[in-house]
Parts: structure tokens; sequence; C-alpha cells
């Protein structure tokens, strides 16, 4: 498969062309992203699947395992195939409660990118996000230290572009007051709809949006639209639900994850459902 043939099309982040159906990497680590992977070859079958997919965005972060994915994405893949681009964060580290606590002040910030290239085996990192918030969501704080930490190491040339991950409309407003951003990565999705005027600002300003928790997460989706408009498609409601992302805006990038190949391959099929008008309309409602 090659990347025209992969749901959306492609997009491009600054100077790299990615495919809109991309790759996230989290549930490759253990439960709740906490140690090694059940299945360590089953990993590093579903990274290579991925590439031979055609997916040239993997998302990752070296705060999951800690450092399982980064390593297992190294193990599997290096060298890099010409194309394929590795998108990662910084701001949160792991405890051995499997929680996340915030490192972005400028020497954890510093850190975390050092620790990314060393684990993803990399000279470069394509494009890092600033992780804020917390596991509740998105909190008010200034990102001036951590952003403008990550702007000097592009400057350096450790970082080709930069992002920012669980932030509010006001956070993305003020990073970009420091240095150009070509993505921001919030939780969104069918039935949860907060983004709606940031996805559509981000889309005139050419900025990439990237739903995490695309399919609900921990908790999956569950409605009664959802599964109506899926029953008469003769289709999954997960698969209803990624092809809604990529037709509600051309700037969203889907980074759906999976530790099975079969289920990969099944989130690519799916996200190609082609929604009719009036499945649109419908589905619309669920989140509003």
């Amino acid at each position: 498969m090659s990347t025209n043939s992969l749901p959306g099309g492609t997009w491009s982040l600054g100077d790299l062309t990615v495919t809109r159906f991309g790759y996230g990497a989290m549930q490759l680590a253990g439960p709740w992203v906490m140690g090694p992977p059940a299945d360590h070859d089953g990993a590093l079958a579903v990274l290579r699947e991925a590439v031979q997919l055609g997916i040239t965005h993997i998302d990752t972060s070296d705060a999951y395992g800690p450092e399982v994915t980064n390593r297992l994405i190294r193990e599997a893949l290096h060298p890099y195939p010409e194309g394929l681009h590795i998108v990662t964060k910084v701001g949160a580290n792991r405890d051995e409660r499997g929680g996340w606590p915030p490192a972005r002040d400028a020497e954890s910030v510093r850190r975390g990118v050092h620790q990314n290239l060393l684990n993803l085996g990399l000279e470069v990192l394509d494009l890092v996000n600033l992780r804020l918030g917390n596991a509740e969501g998105p909190q008010p704080e200034s990102v001036t230290e951590a952003f403008g930490t990550l702007a000097e190491l592009q400057r350096e040339g450790l970082i080709r572009h930069l992002g920012v991950s669980n932030a509010t409309p006001e956070q993305v407003a003020e990073a970009q007051s420091i240095a150009p951003i070509v993505c921001v990565q919030n939780l969104y999705n069918l039935a949860f709809r907060q983004d709606d005027g940031l996805i559509d600002s981000l889309a005139e300003q050419g900025v990439a949006y990237v739903p995490f928790f695309p399919l609900g997460g921990f908790s999956p989706l569950q409605s009664a639209a959802l599964s109506a408009v899926a029953a008469r498609l003769e289709a999954t409601p997960m698969s209803v639900a990624l092809a809604w992302l990529l037709q509600r805006s051309p700037n969203i990038l889907l980074i759906p994850g999976t530790s099975s190949v079969t289920h990969l391959r099944e989130n690519v099929a799916g996200a190609g459902l082609q929604l009719g008008e009036d499945d649109l309309a419908e589905l619309n409602k669920i989140g509003l």
C-alpha cells in the first residue's frame, strides 16, 4: 500500500509530508502505558506493518513505558525508511505509581529531548510536542519557559518542528508568539468536541490538529446514533468514528493506536469509509 492509497491522503507538517492516517505507539507499552509489552515480537510486527501499509507518521513519547515505545520503534525500524517521520513529546515523566508528573522546567525539557534522541537513535527530532496540563486535561499555565526552551533546541538544530499537546487555545496562541507551531495534539473525538472552534482556526492557518484518543481511549465511544449509522452502513462504530474525523476537517491527522496487526489493518480500512450527508448530520449531533 502506498501513502496515496491511505485514507485522507497527506498533510504537510512544515516541510514534512505525512499521511493523514498515522499510528500512535502508546499502546505498545504494557498495561496503563507502563513496562514492556506482553508480546515483544508482536509489538515489532505492528510497527513494521504500519510502515508496510504506507504510514509515514508515527507518534510516540519517551514517557510511554517509560522509554519502552521509543526503544521498540528503534529496534523495529532503525535505520528509518526515507519519508518516515516520528513525532514525540516532552513535558511529563512517569512515576512508579503510573502518574504523569510535569517536567516542564528548562532542564527537564532539555533532558527529555536528549533522551528521545538517544532512545530513537536520531540526531534530529522531526517534531516535538510540548505536553501541557495533566491527566485531567488542559490546565491554565504559562508555556513560556518550556516552549521557549524547545525553541532554543530548535535553533540549535536538534528539532525540526514544534507543536503543543493537551493545550488550551490561549496556550496555543502563547506558543505561537514564541515560535511557529505545525500541530496541536489534544483530546478530541466524535463525542468530545470542545475544540471545534480551535480546529477551524488552525485549519485556516495551515496548522494540523491531531486528536488523541480518537476512539475514546480507555473508555471506548458509546452512542446510539453512532451505532445506528454504523449498522446502516454495515460498518463498525470505530470505523465510522475514524472516518468522521477525517471528513471533519482536512487538517485533522489520525494516530489511532493498537498492539495488534489485525486491528491496525481494520483501522486503516475503516477510516476510508465514505459518510454521506445524512450520516454526517446524524453524527454531528452526538458531541453537541
